[in-house]
């Protein structure tokens, strides 16, 4: 029988960021990451409800649900395994929650990598004490429904974030981005050479020897000067 349009798992892609990449994001704040970026991508709609340190990084394991409907999130949980970051395109939309303690628990047994919801979870309590990395848009005591429809392996859009199966999720403090899975090693090289030259700038602030000469030649210019 052929599954209806909507309600489909989707093969998953054959090539994705290798480990050995993911742990080079380890080291890049999400700043550094949006700069080599052109400050062009991401998203600080999504806020992390985990309070333990620890930056999220996985490849993304998609899923598109309709609001409140967490049937095709438990598909994801028992797919998933270590480095799978399962991001849920909810709708951006309550009133019901998409994920509580027990998905947590079963997601963390899988080695999940963490979540990102682009709606809302409940039991935040007890996520909070957990260390796996969960995004999410806020909180809703009330339960969701588990009758579909979604589709696994789609491109989702989370807050005006396109996520496509695959693709590099970081997150921390400062918000989320995703980088895409063909440019992931080309923008690692440009967010390690940022990474230098910011190591540079701080070491000459310590030694009292930055150059400010640029913010005086920057007024001239607009005639402030």
């Amino acid at each position: 029988m052929t599954s209806p349009h909507g309600f489909r798992i989707h093969p998953r892609p054959a090539h994705t960021v290798s480990a050995s990449l993911m742990e080079r994001y380890r080291n890049f704040p999400v700043a550094n990451i949006s700069d080599a970026m052109s400050r062009t991508t991401g998203t600080s709609g999504l806020r992390p409800f985990h309070r333990r340190n620890g930056n999220l990084v996985g490849r993304a394991l998609t899923v598109r649900t309709r609001p409140g409907d967490n049937l095709m999130v438990h598909k994801a949980i028992d797919l998933s395994g270590p480095g799978d970051v399962i991001v849920v395109d909810a709708g951006g939309a309550g009133p019901n929650a998409i994920i509580g303690e027990i998905m947590l628990a079963l997601a963390i047994a899988r080695g999940a990598a963490g979540f990102v919801i682009d709606g809302l979870i409940r039991d935040s309590d007890t996520i909070g004490q957990e260390p796996l990395p969960v995004y999410a848009r806020g909180v809703s005591h009330r339960g969701p429904y588990k009758d579909g429809p979604g589709e696994l392996h789609v491109p989702v859009c989370i807050d005006g974030m396109v996520v496509r199966p695959g693709d590099l999720i970081v997150g921390d403090g400062d918000g989320l981005l995703v980088v895409p899975a063909e440019e992931a090693e080309a923008i690692a090289v440009c967010v390690e050479q940022i990474q230098r030259n910011e190591a540079g700038i701080l070491q000459s602030i310590a030694q009292g020897r930055a150059d400010r000469t640029w913010v005086d030649r920057s007024l001239a210019d607009k005639g402030v000067l």
